[in-house]
């Protein structure tokens, strides 16, 4: 088996939508934003990306309840390319894991 794994953390900057499939199982989708500082090279860089995210099936639908815009995250998962409506490729972490971080409030 070939390696596809991806953990990322960060803000949920769009709206989630929930959708339900033909076939009854629950998808949400919702972009995440990362930003931190990471070293390469001996050297410090700002880093920055944002990720389209889908996390699918009932087991998650009570964690998924509560994502709205501003909720930080840690989503770990697979990596898989989507072609959207303009017919442009465009990455996508199906997450396999959800975790709310505590902001400390």
């Amino acid at each position: 088996m070939t390696a596809n794994r991806l953990t990322l953390s960060g803000t949920v900057c769009k709206t989630p939508t929930r959708k339900v499939s033909p076939s009854g199982i629950p998808h949400c989708q919702f972009v995440l934003e990362h930003r931190s500082v990471q070293v390469e090279a001996g050297f410090t860089r700002q880093a920055w990306c944002r990720m389209p995210v889908i996390i699918s099936g009932k087991t998650h639908q009570v964690v998924t309840q509560s994502i709205t815009v501003g909720t930080p995250l840690t989503v770990s998962g697979f990596i898989s390319s989507h072609q959207g409506r303009n017919g442009l490729s465009k990455m996508v972490l199906h997450a396999e894991q959800i975790e709310l971080i505590d902001s400390g409030d």
